[in-house]
């Protein structure tokens, strides 16, 4: 079966999600371009594909990948795996379109670690918060992964440029007795 590499910091996007007064939260999500990417060099354009569909008012995405890619002596056998999305507050139709897709290939794994992340909270301090609001664009500076699990991240504020966020994963004590 196939096996996705790891996200990469640059792959990873910041999105706020809510703002105080005394600081933010901020989400972390891949855009499909970076799923396309993966798929492109794990498995080669030609053997993965993409079809939507609607099922009961939902739209879903299906990703089939010929997992006998790699011996071509051997017929292709194609694996699907699908997801429904859901609209974005921007182009909705086309949100769902892509967060089914997205959805589809975190079922193949793609991506998949970014549902460990931490609790990611921003204090007033390392941004701008005006009425309730932040425009200030933040970006993954670094990021750890470990058996498909987030175990350090660190996130710059490019607007005030400052880091705005940095956690890891405390060690555990193997010496330690139980």
């Amino acid at each position: 079966m196939c096996k996705f590499r790891d996200l990469v910091a640059g792959e990873i996007e910041c999105r706020i999600g809510q703002v105080k007064d005394n600081g933010l939260t901020l989400l972390l999500y891949k855009d499909a371009r970076v799923d396309m990417n993966i798929l492109d060099e794990t498995v080669g354009a030609d053997n993965w594909e993409r079809e939507h569909y609607e099922c009961k008012g939902n739209l879903y995405c299906r990703v089939g990948i010929n997992t006998r890619y790699a011996i071509p002596d051997l017929p292709d056998r194609w694996v699907w795996k699908a997801d429904c999305g859901t609209e974005s507050n921007t182009e909705a139709e086309k949100g769902e379109a892509s967060d089914s897709f997205k959805r589809a290939c975190v079922n193949w794994g793609i991506g998949r670690e970014l549902y460990t992340a931490p609790f990611i909270w921003v204090p007033a301090d390392k941004c701008r918060i005006e009425n309730k609001k932040c425009y200030d664009k933040f970006v993954v500076e670094k990021i750890l992964i470990e058996n498909k699990r987030i175990t350090a991240l660190a996130i710059w504020n490019t607007s005030k440029n400052v880091r705005a966020y940095l956690w890891q994963e405390p060690k555990k004590n193997e010496g330690a007795a139980t």
